[in-house]
């Protein structure tokens, strides 16, 4: 454990922000080089503890409470 606190860098999101979801799981029948291991983006709606966050992509859609390590943060293009 000490090992991975030391290796980890921990991002504190604020509520609002946006957020890509690392899914690692593959479907069965297709290449799994060819899929997509990230989802999003998502909005943070709440942050349960320092490193769990609540986060919803849609509003027809059930919030989703995720571990930080999965969440890194979505940067928006800039149009010219």
């Amino acid at each position: 454990k000490s090992w991975y606190d030391q290796k980890t860098r921990r991002i504190d999101f604020e509520v609002g922000q946006r957020v890509w979801l690392y899914n690692p799981r593959r479907i069965k029948g297709k290449a799994p080089k060819l899929q997509c291991s990230w989802e999003g983006p998502y909005s943070i709606v709440k942050k349960l503890s320092e490193v769990v966050y609540c986060i919803h992509k849609s509003n027809k859609q059930k919030n989703k409470i995720i571990y930080s390590d999965r969440l890194p943060l979505y940067l928006e293009r800039q149009l010219m």
